[in-house]
């Protein structure tokens, strides 16, 4: 795999179109959710993409501290590609992802907001809840935190 890590700006405009189709197609198409994908937020995050054989294979959206009112950066819109799944490509993307986000913001826990059903595998990568269960978008969530290393 092959990741880059970059801010919205900096992406052409075909990679901009990938990920925003790749996001479309899990979350709004496959979960069954309407919601406008493109939240305002993507121009100030960083944008982890990770590619094989060219192709966008996962993603994952790095949200600096305070942008959604929280104090912590926060991992967001994490997903693989529907023939990328099974394979470990969602835990390679979450360990690329606290790199970066280590890299981006020395010292500094990191935040996700998890599909409850997925507690498991991010309490495996060091996560713990700070949240009871919650609804989003018709999908159970729980906020979790995974302190600095």
């Amino acid at each position: 795999m092959h990741w880059a890590c970059m801010r919205l700006a900096d992406m052409g405009p075909l990679a901009v179109y990938e990920l925003l189709a790749l996001r479309s197609a899990v979350f709004v198409v496959e979960q069954q959710c309407v919601y406008l994908d493109p939240d305002g937020l993507d121009a100030l995050c960083w944008h982890l993409a990770g590619r094989w054989d060219g192709q966008l294979q996962a993603y994952a959206r790095l949200v600096p501290p305070r942008i959604k009112g929280q104090a912590q950066p926060m991992i967001g819109r994490v997903v693989t590609a529907p023939n990328a799944r099974g394979r470990g490509q969602g835990r390679a993307l979450m360990l690329q992802a606290l790199d970066e986000c280590a890299r981006l913001w020395p010292g500094e826990a990191v935040e996700i907001q998890a599909q409850a059903h997925l507690h498991d595998f991010y309490a495996s990568l060091g996560f713990v809840a700070i949240s009871d269960r919650y609804d989003e978008d018709g999908i159970a969530h729980i906020d979790m935190r995974r302190a600095s290393p």
